[in-house]
């Protein structure tokens, strides 16, 4: 198998695969940088230039790994475009998000580089997008070679699977984004055991050990203490959430203990995509099972619409929760304006529920300390960090002592790292090497063809 990552920049961005099996040409997945702009922060698809390819693949929703699949569909009319029934519902509302964050991009920026795609774009090649079920195996014919292919349940969002391809005597196995916890609207990942020649496998959470005492449940009973005594002292709470999954799953999760009686009396503001795609959640509940989500947690909980218009620097002094998009802070989305006005006060705190890339405002405030000032550049606010800044263990990706465990029963010829900073590949590498003597580990670099 020839392998080649296409996503300029390595690390968690534009994520996006290039496999050559045999005679078919296969990519997987066609992300977005969430940290670039323009052309540069989608893959790099030179090395495609003059392929044909036979099949594209999408592990999940997310727009690191979809947010620029109308471009590579464009420029390869006529290659299908394969994922899981659950991601075919989602997959047209988070594309043309896609669309309208790149818009608000180029406005925010004044780019004279034009948007890469529009909303007809979307609409006119959503007929070559199908949805195959879990475990189905379906096969898909090249030239002269054929693959069989194979989703599994990836936990991590709705719709999320992992890859299993089968050609001639050899497996291949593909993770995609991996969590194996359950969630409180999602189970966890349901994966094959035994061996595979060959896997890709994520490392988001490589140079992250779970403490003791830091189980899921756990930290939702921390989360919801540390809300509790926020508004108890007169303060408001921001969660930054990511829209597909982490919101849904939090307002689940503060739906129970509202109904149980844990949670305090408060109002609860929430605003973004994730809002509308909660109507795309209660749909797949109802016709699929594959998530366990009910839009009635909005009606339960008496949400509000957070206010259309947050300045910069101002604490609203609501007293309220705010769930957010979006989940690292992003510049000029509303969590970060919020945020630029709570963090001065001490009655307030930030609680960050999901990854943060370190490279980002989320990630940066993590770092800060207690004291220091921080600046909100695009927000023109610098304050002192007075709120509370918590972390709170509830990642959609799964530890990574998890993920080598499955490694390494998988006795796998050579496995490919993907998905990660270079610190989170580091570990991995060193521990696979420890552990699997015999396995080729494959760090790639960007563009860099290999024979896997």
């Amino acid at each position: 198998m020839k392998l080649i990552d296409l996503n300029r920049d390595g690390g968690i961005g534009a994520n996006c695969h290039f496999l050559q099996i045999g005679d078919l040409n296969i990519v997987v997945d066609s992300g977005l940088n969430p940290k670039e702009t323009g052309r540069v922060a989608t893959p790099d698809f030179a090395p495609l230039r003059g392929l044909h390819i036979d099949l594209i693949i999408i592990t999940h929703c997310h727009l690191d790994h979809i947010g620029s699949l109308p471009v590579l569909m464009r420029e390869h009319k006529d290659a299908p475009v394969v994922m899981t029934t659950s991601s075919r519902m989602l997959i047209e509302r988070m594309m043309h998000n896609s669309l309208s964050v790149m818009v608000r991009q180029k406005e925010d920026n004044a780019q004279k580089e034009p948007v890469l795609f529009t909303h007809d774009d979307v609409d006119r090649l959503s007929k070559r997008l199908t949805g195959i079920p879990y475990n189905q195996a379906k096969r898909f014919r090249g030239r002269k070679d054929e693959i069989t292919l194979v989703f599994h349940p990836a936990g991590h969002v709705a719709g999320a699977a992992a890859v299993e391809i089968h050609h001639k005597k050899r497996q291949i196995f593909i993770t995609g984004d991996v969590l194996f916890e359950n969630q409180r609207t999602l189970p966890g990942a349901k994966f094959p055991a035994g061996h595979f020649d060959t896997m890709i496998i994520e490392t988001t959470r490589g140079n992250t050990e779970r403490p003791t005492g830091k189980s899921r449940v756990e930290e939702v009973a921390r989360l919801i203490t540390s809300i509790n005594d926020t508004i108890q002292r007169g303060g408001s709470f921001l969660m930054p959430v990511f829209a597909l999954g982490r919101q849904q799953e939090l307002l689940s999760i503060l739906a129970d203990a509202r109904k149980f009686g844990k949670l305090v009396d408060c109002p609860i503001f929430a605003a973004g995509l994730g809002m509308d795609l909660a109507d795309y959640l209660d749909e797949i509940a109802r016709k699929t099972k594959h998530v366990n989500f009910s839009k009635n947690v909005i009606k339960d909980l008496k949400i509000k619409p957070a206010p259309r218009k947050l300045n910069p620097g101002e604490d609203p002094q609501q007293n309220a929760i705010y769930i957010i998009s979006s989940g690292m802070l992003v510049e000029r989305t509303p969590s970060y304006t919020l945020a630029s006005g709570l963090v001065g006060h001490a009655r307030n705190t930030i609680g960050f529920v999901g990854y943060c890339d370190p490279e980002t405002p989320g990630g940066e405030l993590l770092a800060a300390k207690p004291g220091d000032t921080f600046l909100f550049k695009t927000a023109n606010v610098k304050a002192k960090i007075k709120a509370r800044v918590e972390k709170f263990e509830l990642s959609g990706h799964a530890d990574r002592e998890e993920l080598l465990e499955f490694a390494v029963q998988a006795t796998p010829r050579s496995i490919v790292l993907t998905h990660g900073e270079q610190s989170a590949r580091d570990w991995f590498k060193q521990q696979l090497a420890l552990k699997l003597p015999q396995t080729t580990v494959i760090d790639p670099v960007p563009l860099q063809p290999y024979q896997v």
